[in-house]
């Protein structure tokens, strides 16, 4: 497979962002098989063989010289030079790709080169990496559907009540799902951010919501965390599905924690989640019961 089925041009807004923010480093094979230029081509092909590929580079102490194709052995087959060593068939002008570099150049070369696959070096101009179109395919499938797990996570919409708008967002929140833990946070600041508030509030907001959503991550069994804006005021409220808190002055005291020992070896679960929603919220209320989970409720006036 050589063609990706994307470009640089009119590809979806979210497609075109992962293009220009990946790196080729991020997408690219470690696992090189090279071989030297004093390989015979006959061990070449027994490489790719094993392995499955395609394509060998020729390197030595690091640095790319050449590289041996499936066409190159099937030349050295027919013409009965197979036993001959790498130096005289490898292809030596090579198109290579840098690490650094955003994938977009990666996807351009293989539109415009006939290749399946391109070396990679880095800085120091050493072989690191080979990128084929597979390579790049895969992740950002992985980075796409990542994507859309982070949209579907957020709600928007917006309310009129009494002449007072307010723009609401809803953050659907899981147990133990640390890897997305601090998406409403991170979007709360930047909603803030965007309206110009002072970076104080803006500070006090991105703690409440951070710890409300690690609480429901770490003690809960999910929930949401929705904010509602409006124009001199932010309420956060965490509402979670239960198991309910068994003693609320007992959760409210510095350092008072039920968290398990994995959660603790995470770094999560010192004991001052609510204390510190209460200490940079104006106002604050919980509510807690066995079959109606817990609702936190904190409001900062902008």
């Amino acid at each position: 497979m050589k063609t990706i089925p994307i470009n640089t041009y009119n590809s979806p807004t979210v497609i075109l962002e992962l293009i220009y923010q990946l790196k080729v480093k991020e997408v690219m094979s470690r696992s090189l098989i090279t071989a030297c230029r004093h390989t015979t081509l006959r061990q070449i092909q027994r490489l790719m063989r094993k392995n499955s590929i395609t394509g060998v580079p020729i390197a030595e102490r690091k640095r790319l010289i050449g590289i041996v194709s499936m066409d190159d052995i099937i030349q050295a087959l027919d013409h009965g030079y197979i036993e001959e060593t790498a130096e005289h068939y490898m292809t030596s002008k090579l198109i290579v790709l840098e690490d650094n570099m955003p994938i977009s150049f990666a996807i351009t070369y293989f539109d415009r080169y006939p290749f399946h696959r391109f070396p990679v070096l880095n800085k120091n101009k050493e072989l690191v990496g080979m990128v084929t179109s597979r390579d790049i395919t895969t992740r950002l499938l992985i980075e796409i559907d990542k994507e859309v797990d982070r949209i579907e996570r957020v709600n928007s919409y917006a309310t009129e009540e009494g002449g007072t708008t307010q723009q609401i967002k809803t953050f659907s929140v899981f147990k133990n799902d640390f890897e997305h833990a601090g998406l409403a946070s991170t979007e709360i600041k930047k909603m803030l951010k965007k309206d110009g508030r002072d970076p104080k509030i803006i500070r006090r907001a991105a703690i409440a919501s951070y710890e409300l959503e690690i609480n429901l991550v770490v003690h809960a069994n999910g929930g949401k965390i929705t904010a509602a804006f409006e124009q001199e005021l932010i309420t956060i409220t965490a509402k979670d599905i239960g198991p309910g808190i068994p003693d609320i002055d007992d959760a409210m005291k510095e350092g008072f924690s039920t968290a398990t020992e994995w959660i603790r070896s995470l770094g999560f679960g010192a004991g001052m989640g609510l204390p510190n929603v209460k200490r940079v919220s104006d106002e604050f209320s919980i509510t807690s019961s066995d079959d109606q989970g817990t609702e936190v409720i904190s409001k900062i006036y902008l």
